[in-house]
């Protein structure tokens, strides 16, 4: 019988020239950058809303997420939707360029810091080929806990 391994089918993303995966399967579209429209009261990371196609959908930037340095939106900067269990959010980032099958014998768990990203944000890292791809735990990014904790870090 053959052994049959498991593959994670990933949309490749970049931030602050490091590579990250997010599963194929929770990415709606990859939109260019767009108007947005900002919403008061919100963390720093939350940019504000877009509609798209008549879904108001809230963005949030990734690299203020991780706490790295905003940059201004370039050419291949992107907007990733990403629709979790009952809703839609809008991930910035610097460029979306690959889907990419990882195989799960590629893939060790987080260790325990990881550049400037906080280790909590990461299910795992992959070696691909001579890539280091991180694996996004997206339930954790959008967690009520961790946007409580990043709101609080600005008042």
């Amino acid at each position: 019988m053959e052994e049959v391994t498991s593959n994670h089918k990933s949309i490749i993303i970049e931030l602050d020239k490091e590579e990250y995966a997010i599963p194929v399967e929770v990415v709606g579209a990859i939109e260019r950058m767009q108007h947005i429209t900002r919403v008061p009261k919100t963390a720093s990371f939350v940019k504000g809303v877009i509609n798209l196609r008549g879904v108001v959908t809230p963005i949030i930037d990734l690299r203020e997420r991780f706490g790295m340095p905003s940059i201004e939106p370039t050419d291949s900067t992107r907007i990733i939707i990403v629709h979790m269990d009952s809703f839609a959010v809008g991930f910035i980032v610097d460029a979306a360029y690959d889907v990419l099958d990882i195989p799960e014998e590629s893939i060790e768990p987080a260790p325990q810091v990881i550049g400037t990203v906080d280790a909590d944000y990461i299910e795992g890292v992959a070696k691909v080929e001579k890539r280091l791809i991180m694996l996004l735990q997206l339930e954790k990014v959008l967690s009520q806990e961790s946007f409580a904790a990043a709101k609080g870090q600005e008042g």
